[in-house]
């Protein structure tokens, strides 16, 4: 072989661009649809990649956009195991586009925290957690020792800044004052509050008490997860027990929720998803088609106003409204859980700022669930 060809070639090879040069497997990500994916969080099966790359090392692990060198946000998701369940990526894709990344063989630099949560003691044991956007609470057994502050649904924290506020706020304990990054001024009360959901059988919400245990499955940077449980109680004579696992995406108004409910027999039970209505009049959203309920709530005066939505994955049976709540009324199957998205924006922090804004924002949400981006490795 002529050595000036034989040189050429390892000339070639010296020059690879280091990020190709260190490539462990490409990942490209597909848009097909006629909206951006702008920030949204994806998951890649871990074994997938073991498939590909078996000797995968997390310790010098690192993502880019191989186009534009940028670095991508990562997390090693649980799921309350022991070993890695699958690879997220934050990821944003124009329409009708598609991106190339690449996992490199690199130290990768320290990821931003942009979903956290925690159990808070100190606070009559309420589980609060938040993202980059918004931020939520349930409430513990201990509150039931206050009948006179007790509640059933999901309170909403509104905030505007990206940063992880809920450590701050508790620290200071005055919550109910905006100081700059928002506040809690949601009140649930003797409700679903932010759209919680309960057995619904003859026209009735069957409540159970708050949570009793809890346990961290994931927690961040991009995406937390967390299990509450719920003692038995008596739903029309039958006694049912409730797990909850709810997780919230980074740049997401939305939390996953997935209620599994267990009893003796093999009947399925009825539930209803519901949203707390004001006296004052707001804007409602009610989209049995589609499967997405909303309520843009009246202005609060200098608090501002808050929208609160769900978007179900199969289509409900019905939507109503009630002196109290808008309720979606659906099955939910024995030992099966059941899965929805309920959430909330606050016009305040500056994205989201009309009711027709918050009900394209939910629509939208569900056309990208029944659409996902196309993940191919290689």
């Amino acid at each position: 072989m002529n050595r000036l060809y034989v040189l050429s070639i390892f000339l070639f090879i010296l020059l690879l661009p280091k990020a190709y040069a260190q490539s462990l497997v490409n990942i490209t990500v597909e848009n097909k649809g006629n909206t951006p994916r702008t920030d949204e969080v994806i998951s890649i099966p871990w074994p997938s990649l073991l498939a590909i790359r078996p000797n995968m090392d997390t310790a010098n692990f690192s993502v880019s956009n191989v186009a534009t060198k940028e670095k991508i946000p990562f997390q090693f998701e649980l799921q309350g195991k022991n070993t890695i369940q699958h690879l997220l990526l934050q990821v944003s894709v124009p329409i009708q586009s598609t991106i190339t990344l690449s996992i490199d063989k690199a130290k990768s630099s320290l990821q931003a925290t942009k979903t956290y949560g925690r159990f808070v003691p100190e606070r009559k044991e309420d589980f609060a957690w938040e993202n980059d956007k918004i931020a939520f609470r349930m409430y513990g057994k201990e509150l039931e020792n206050t009948p006179k502050e007790m509640a059933y649904g999901m309170d909403v924290w509104v905030k505007s800044t990206q940063r992880m506020v809920i450590n701050e706020r508790y620290k200071r304990g005055r919550y109910h004052e905006n100081l700059g990054d928002g506040m809690d001024y949601y009140h649930v009360g003797l409700t679903l509050g932010a759209g919680n959901i309960a057995p619904y059988l003859n026209d009735s919400i069957y409540y159970s008490r708050n949570y009793v245990r809890w346990k961290i499955l994931d927690n961040g940077p991009l995406r937390t997860t967390f299990q509450l449980e719920y003692d038995d109680w008596d739903v029309a004579g039958k006694k049912v027990n409730a797990k909850k696992i709810i997780s919230l995406d980074a740049g997401s108004q939305l939390n996953k929720v997935q209620a599994l409910y267990t009893y003796s027999d093999t009947s399925a039970l009825p539930v209803a998803v519901g949203i707390i209505k004001r006296k004052d009049p707001g804007t409602l959203l009610l989209d049995e088609k589609q499967g997405v309920m909303g309520y843009w709530e009246p202005e609060m005066g200098d608090y501002g106003i808050t929208g609160v939505g769900c978007v179900f994955v199969s289509n409900p049976i019905n939507m109503k409204v009630s002196n109290q709540q808008l309720l979606t009324m659906s099955i939910a199957e024995k030992n099966k859980p059941y899965l929805y998205y309920t959430g909330a924006a606050w016009n305040k922090a500056g994205t989201i700022t009309s009711s027709s804004q918050w009900f394209a924002y939910l629509h939208q949400f569900k056309n990208h669930l029944n659409n996902p981006l196309l993940i191919m490795l290689k």
